[in-house]
């Protein structure tokens, strides 16, 4: 009897080639599509899952609360050094606990500087809580003595070549220091899905390491790095995150001096979130996390390409089985059973379902690797196992299948043979299920309109952050880092006088924090008087950093060399005496337009010449008195995804971080000249320089690769639902052959044929329009409301959708129906 099914569905399948080449592609290409799609989302699930004990290991993050209504809590994943220490000392339930931080560090060989990508310092047993997994050494004992350093098999590779790196000692400069480590161990390179991405693991004693900035392990305020705990078989971690406001007012010290009393409790919270979560939380600071929701948001995408194609594989069904009435009817009549019919019918759905899994297996294979290198992941499709693809696959074999051939199994099975076969009566006469087709087209283009509108905006938003470059000109701007590092202050002065006397440069400058810094700093501003002030950010500037920023200056001067209250330059470490002093004298400062409104005054020039207090030194120490010489425009140093920050700028003479250098000509040529300069002058230091376009640029990268993703993804679901569309059309056109050579008989031109068939598969379209719309629109005011500054949610994306969803089905079914308004009237009616 099985025999016998399978036969006749593959002569069913034979007699209607064009049919089951439809079906069949269009049903591969979705399951394709949606196996790839969903083994992403599990990538991205599984960060970090790989660990052994990951479920007990936990980062202690900050959270920022807001400081004005209508504003976000800011999770941070960095947290201050002092309060990991806290953690450690009130909680026994924590096994172990380590500090780390990701420094620019520097190899020296040979005398020759090679910069390190992915360097951590690290204060105690790293691999005791990261457990990865050790190709030589003793991951548990390999850090225990300072100065030890654990190299990946990459790093040890580019250092050492095949010799053993074991026991050898290299020379790492990072920070302000240089020291000699010995090397205690070789780690297996990190998989892309992991929020820590090392190279090299550095041991070091940060009291020594922050010998000349001390407020890097003793102060609340300062967010140094993350700390990571691994807890006790058991411990409960939502029990400790409860226990936490309590810890706050054991541990945490007003600020010495602050007047009124001021705590960093007051304005800061903490939590412990377990490492496998840290991707999808969307923290900021040192892993590269997304947000939940846009992971989710694909998943569903998958699914609604699956979803279309099931409804195309459906439509195609019911419309093939229609055909099939009579066929049905001969069949009773010589004896089978209704039984055997729906069995016949699902048969041939799972048949076709299986088909067509096999070839978006092979479609799915094929397209894995390119996907990895366009993600950047190592995405994998294992067949078995705990994360095996097959069951699922099995499943939805038959799922799809019989979702398909539920229809014609006990819809057409039904039928009596006497009124099927009854004078005659065609197939077309037979009821079908026109209505369910005609709902499930409409839903099938609305999800691909709505994808098309969805894509249109993220393209534009993104293009517009791009190149979006408030209160600065970012071209002709290049940013080099690395000047925090030993050895830069003595080739300095060198170094900016050739660049500032090449003919292509316009302005050298030095900043703290450049563009897109990665961190950030701010501090309390007031007016006198006043007791409570507001948050402003902290940007450390020399003389030419204004003109190299390209930022105009909208009232008062710049920062002079021959100004002495100009310079807030304090030592390192900043002792009290120097404090003390600073405080005493005073400074004179530039505000940002916007910090200028924050304190209180209308216009920019009615702030110059009046005084603020401002935070720069220690709390004990008290406000640093400061006056205004200038207030010069917003500049946007980060992504549109947050406010634009207002800031106070201040000028020192050292402790900068990155140098900036306004030149005019050819890109290219500017970086290989000021590189040459570099390393003229700072030989000891790799030479870092990128253009602030590509800087900025790239921020968006993660956003750009989601909107090809939408692109890609709806031109899947509209060749999808074209495919269906064009079926449809085909056997439309094919069961009223009759009623058109009628029509043609009785006068109707060609064109009238085909505007009659074109408009009846064009208005599903239309109708798909008004459902896709307000769902688009929902969806992406509510994506956009994440950026600072966005674009207009015009009518144009949606317009544009509907037209070209539109257009497409019309290119799909106008030739078919053109050919078939050709078809001669006396060939039409000798159609039976």
């Amino acid at each position: 009897m099985w025999r016998n099914y399978l036969i006749v569905g593959l002569r069913a399948l034979a007699k209607n080639r064009v049919y089951a080449a439809i079906n069949i592609i269009g049903l591969a290409v979705g399951i394709a599509a949606c196996l790839l799609i969903l083994s992403y989302v599990r990538y991205e699930f599984s960060y970090d899952a790989w660990l052994p004990n990951a479920d007990r290991t936990y980062e202690f993050q900050t959270i920022f609360r807001a400081s004005e209504a209508g504003q976000k809590d800011n999770y941070s994943q960095t947290t201050a050094y002092v309060a990991g220490q806290a953690l450690k000392k009130d909680f026994p339930q924590i096994e172990n606990l380590i500090w780390y931080s990701n420094p620019p560090a520097t190899v020296l060989r040979d005398g020759q500087p090679l910069s390190v990508d992915n360097a951590v310092i690290t204060d105690g047993p790293f691999f005791r809580v990261i457990e990865a997994p050790f190709v030589k050494g003793d991951p548990a004992h390999a850090l225990d003595d300072p100065h030890a350093v654990v190299l990946s098999e990459k790093e040890a590779k580019r250092e050492f070549g095949s010799a053993d790196p074991v026991g050898q000692t290299i020379t790492i400069a990072s920070g302000d220091q240089t020291a000699d480590y010995r090397v205690t161990g070789i780690f297996k390179d990190l998989p892309h899905d992991s929020n820590i991405q090392a190279d090299m693991v550095m041991r070091i004693v940060p009291t020594e390491y922050y010998r000349n900035y001390p407020d890097m392990v003793n102060s609340y305020h300062w967010q140094s790095g993350s700390v990571f705990v691994k807890l006790r078989p058991g411990a409960d971690a939502a029990a400790i995150n409860a226990e936490l406001p309590q810890w706050e007012k054991r541990n945490i010290p007003d600020d010495v001096g602050a007047v009124p009393k001021r705590n960093p409790g007051d304005t800061e919270d903490w939590r412990l979130q377990n490492i496998r979560d840290i991707h999808l939380s969307g923290t900021t600071g040192m892993a590269v996390t997304t947000d939940q929701k846009t992971v989710l948001t694909f998943a569903l995408i998958g699914l609604l390409i699956l979803g279309i194609a099931c409804i195309n594989f459906t439509n195609l069904a019911t419309a093939r089985a229609a055909q099939r009435a009579r066929e049905v009817a001969l069949r009773k009549v010589l004896g089978a059973t209704r039984r055997q019919l729906i069995m016949q019918f699902l048969g041939e759905s799972v048949l076709l379902t299986g088909i067509a899994t096999l070839i978006a297996l092979a479609i799915a294979e094929l397209m894995l690797r390119p996907m990895n290198a366009f993600l950047d992941a190592q995405i994998t499709m294992p067949y078995l196992g705990l994360h095996g693809i097959l069951l699922p696959v099995l499943a939805m074999v038959v799922i799809v299948g019989l979702a398909g051939g539920l229809y014609p199994a006990f819809y057409l099975s039904r039928f009596e043979p006497a009124r099927v076969l009854k004078a005659n009566k065609s197939a077309a006469d037979v009821e079908g299920g026109g209505r369910l087709r005609a709902i499930l087209v409409v839903a099938q283009f609305a999800v691909s309109i709505g994808l098309i509108i969805c894509t249109g905006i993220i393209y534009a938003q993104t293009s517009y952050a791009r190149a979006d470059s408030t209160g600065y000109q970012r071209e002709g701007l290049l940013q080099a880092n690395g000047l925090f590092n030993p050895g830069v202050d003595q080739g300095m002065d060198g170094l900016l006088n050739e660049l500032r006397a090449t003919p292509s440069v316009s302005a050298v400058g030095r900043v703290v924090e450049g563009f897109n810094p990665g961190n950030n700093s701010d501090t309390d501003a007031r007016l006198p008087g006043q007791i409570k002030g507001v948050d402003l950010g902290t940007y450390a500037l020399d003389t030419g950093a204004i003109a190299a920023i390209g930022t105009k200056l909208l009232a008062g001067r710049n920062f002079s060399d021959a100004v002495a209250l100009d310079d807030a330059s304090l030592p390192n470490p900043p002792d009290p005496a120097a404090q003390t002093a600073l405080v005493q004298r005073g400074t004179n400062v530039i505000l940002s337009q916007l910090a200028a409104a924050k304190l209180g005054f209308k216009t920019p020039q009615d702030a110059i010449g009046k005084h603020i207090e401002v935070a720069m030194v220690d709390s004990q120490y008290g406000f640093v008195p400061a006056t205004v010489i200038g207030v010069i425009e917003d500049v946007r140093y980060r992504g549109v995804r947050g406010n634009i920050q207002p800031i106070f700028y201040f000028h020192t003479k050292t402790g900068y971080n990155n140098m900036l250098v306004r030149f005019v000509g050819n890109p290219a040529q500017m970086r290989q000249t000021v590189e040459q300069i570099w390393r003229k002058h700072i030989p000891n230091v790799p030479f870092d320089g990128h253009f602030v376009t590509d800087v900025m640029h790239d921020m968006y990268n993660r956003d750009q690769t989601r909107a090809q993703l939408f692109g890609g993804f709806s031109i899947l679901a509209v060749i999808i639902g074209c495919l269906g569309l064009f079926g449809l059309a085909a056997f439309t056109a094919e069961r009223r052959t009759k009623e058109i050579g009628i029509r043609k008989v009785l006068g109707a031109r060609t064109r009238d044929i085909v505007r009659l068939l074109v408009w009846q598969f064009s208005r599903p379209v239309l109708i798909a329009n008004v459902i896709a719309w307000p769902i688009a629109w929902w969806l992406m005011r509510d994506w956009l409301n994440g950026f600072d500054h966005r674009i207009a949610l015009t009518p144009m994306p949606f317009i544009e959708a509907g037209l070209i969803a539109l257009v497409i089905a019309i290119v799909t079914i106008g030739a078919h129906a053109w050919r078939v308004a050709q078809t001669s009237p006396i060939r039409a009616l000798r159609y039976e």
